[in-house]
């Protein structure tokens, strides 16, 4: 079985799926650890996997320009220092196959150079918003320049240098395929859950004929806003519905002031909470947003700062399964959007009739198989790469 390295971007909606994609790939027989900035360590240990830490994951950051949500992130994911551990880490480890997250552009352009096959991973849609991608890889590209280091590939060259990019979305889904993009696979969604989130007992009995409004957004240190939270949580407290709203971690309960219709939780499973739910208030992210499709749940999505989560937000809107509100939407606003949705039947209608494209789809076993496609190449790819 095949010894394979995951170069890994922790965001809130790209690290859960691909923990459930190397669940897929262990449960098969294969062994996968997962490298990747500090903040990730504890989630991928806590899902049994081994966890390289890379230490120079902020070691340049001072260079980078200050005052950005994203500089952080930004140094991370381009900094030479990061780039430079990386070929260690590929020599160390020796992996027979390397999985690289779509939004890690030091990694992308590293691991060609190791001999071995390689396949981008993109937790969301792509042909749908290629030019939020592309233009989300130039900016951190520039966040890089700006920090004094020669710039790197864009993201056409990027993933095109993989031998595969398995998209965790379903084709259907996203807009029609353009010519070059022949190596791209559309898997369907992974909603794995971490350990953390565990079924919780709701406060309302289940035969309480009250809407339950799930409200949820990201889980990414980068996106913490305990301000959307409130006004998410005041929105709801004037109408006859119940509210589970959970944190994530990044936000702590006490932080909020929970009206007496809403219980607030830092972690709890969504899918129980949906099967109840009439409706999401989200952020928008990819995984939540498939999530609450497949139970038929319509959504309002307030999106942050993540470079799907508005094009989502529009999409919600286009398909009819909810409204999108601007990020800083006002707690009125969110009520307004929220009782039209409650009280619009078409938007459930709309999302029950979507979730059937999402019924018995394995995004993780389809991811699965399409990494396995690429090891049995091992050897032709190797005299191709050093012939």
């Amino acid at each position: 079985m095949a010894r394979i390295l995951w170069l890994n971007w922790s965001g809130g909606g790209n690290l859960p799926p691909s923990l459930g994609i190397a669940r897929v790939l262990a449960e098969r027989g294969h062994t996968v650890a997962f490298a990747g900035r500090p903040e990730m360590v504890p989630r991928v240990d806590a899902a049994g996997f081994r966890a390289i830490e890379l230490t120079e994951a902020y070691a340049q950051v001072d260079r980078y320009p200050a005052g950005s949500p994203l500089t952080r992130a930004a140094c991370y994911l381009t900094s030479p220092a990061v780039a430079a551990q990386l070929r260690g880490v590929l020599a160390s480890e020796a992996p027979e196959l390397i999985l690289i997250d779509g939004m890690f552009p030091a990694a992308l352009a590293e691991a060609p150079a190791f001999g071995c096959p390689t396949a981008a991973i993109a937790h969301t849609f792509v042909f749908r918003m290629l030019d939020r991608w592309r233009n989300t890889i130039t900016m951190l590209d520039g966040m890089r320049r700006q920090a004094g280091f020669d710039g790197l590939p864009g993201l056409d060259t990027l993933w095109r240098a993989q031998d595969r990019v398995i998209v965790t979305t379903l084709g259907e889904f996203d807009s029609p395929r353009p010519e070059g993009w022949e190596s791209l696979r559309h898997v369907g969604p992974v909603l794995e859950s971490e350990k953390c989130a565990a079924p919780v007992a709701l406060p309302w009995d289940e035969a309480d004929p009250t809407p339950v409004v799930l409200v949820s957004f990201s889980t990414g240190f980068e996106q913490r806003s305990v301000d959307k939270l409130q006004r998410s949580l005041d929105a709801l407290a004037e109408l006859a519905v119940h509210v589970v709203a959970t944190t994530g971690g990044i936000v702590e309960p006490a932080e909020l002031t929970a009206p007496a219709n809403a219980v607030v939780l830092k972690y709890a499973a969504h899918d129980p909470i949906l099967r109840r739910a009439a409706l999401a208030v989200t952020h928008g992210g990819h995984g939540t947003l498939m999530r609450a499709l497949r139970q038929g749940v319509p959504m309002v999505v307030i999106p942050g700062l993540a470079h799907d989560q508005a094009p989502n937000a529009a999409t919600v809107q286009d398909w009819n399964v909810g409204l999108g509100l601007p990020g800083d939407a006002d707690s009125a606003a969110i009520r307004r959007a929220a009782q039209q949705i409650l009280m619009t039947p078409s938007y459930r209608q709309t999302a029950q009739r979507l979730s059937t494209a999402l019924h018995g789809v394995d995004g993780a076993a389809r991811a699965a198989d399409e990494v396995e496609a690429l090891l049995p190449a091992k050897a032709t790819h190797l005299a191709q790469r050093t012939g």
